[in-house]
């Protein structure tokens, strides 16, 4: 038997794609450590962990950290009930229209960024809304609400309609059927949502931009930094903070949807 292998220039092709995206990652990471303060020199002049212990006693990266991290949970605690809601009205019924609010419901992460964030800001000016935590909660939800909605109706179009007329058959009510049939079913599906969704509220800028009002998030925290920079390492050891705290959850979700191909009673 031969070894299926891919051909050698597919596979340069592809170790040099990734090399394209993931270089400047690694540069982040290695201007973190540098001794070097205001400037980008390469190589480094020396390494040293200084900056770590900057940033742990810089105030104000504590205040856009903690900020950062109370819009993200809030904003996925939101779309994973209204993207799951959405997902089961969507999926499991046939009526004139879904379609249309289908794609209603996936435009605001297809739109570039800066189309959503005018369109907040105008309706938020429009509403007599003061920009507030509360209105970067509600700009981060529109496109978090997406990624839940995606990965929750892929997994209710799996579920066998059986399982759940044979719940309703034995005695139970919605509420019953909904805990113990529908929920184990689609678990992983929506905590790979909200992982996914944490990832994407807690760096996003463009929309935070236009409804954080004077409010400064972790992403919007280190883009004053870069303009008006005092100690570049400590927006590297920052960026290296972002780099984690965002990569774990895409990597979770990633292996908690790969096991989500069989799905109790999706068969034949």
């Amino acid at each position: 038997m031969t070894e299926n292998r891919s051909p050698l220039t597919l596979r340069i092709a592809a170790a040099a794609g990734l090399l394209f995206l993931h270089l400047p990652l690694l540069f982040i990471i290695l201007y973190a450590f540098t001794t070097e303060e205001r400037s980008f020199e390469f190589p480094p002049p020396g390494y040293t962990l200084k900056w770590f212990g900057v940033a742990w006693n810089r105030p104000d990266v504590w205040a856009a950290l903690g900020l950062s991290v109370k819009v993200a949970l809030v904003s996925t605690f939101l779309a994973i009930i209204l993207g799951t809601l959405a997902a089961a009205a969507l999926s499991r019924t046939r009526f004139f229209g879904r379609e249309a609010i289908s794609l209603l419901l996936i435009l605001p992460i297809a739109l570039p960024g800066i189309i959503t964030g005018i369109a907040l800001r105008a309706a938020f000016n429009l509403a007599d809304i003061p920009f507030s935590y509360w209105t970067i909660v509600l700009g981060h939800a529109t496109f978090c609400i997406v990624v839940v909605y995606n990965n929750a109706v892929a997994r209710f179009r799996r579920l066998s309609p059986s399982l759940m007329e044979a719940s309703m058959d034995l005695g139970a009510d919605g509420f019953q059927t909904f805990r113990h049939v529908v929920l184990p079913s689609i678990g992983t599906a929506l905590l790979a949502g909200g992982m996914l969704a944490f990832a994407l509220s807690f760096d996003e800028v463009i929309v935070t931009t236009f409804t954080a009002g004077q409010q400064q998030t972790l992403p919007i925290w280190m883009l004053s930094e870069l303009i008006r920079p005092r100690q570049r390492p400590v927006t590297n050891v920052v960026a290296v903070i972002v780099i984690l705290v965002t990569a774990l959850p895409i990597l979770a979700a990633y292996y908690l949807t790969r096991e989500g191909e069989n799905v109790a009673g999706s068969g034949k």
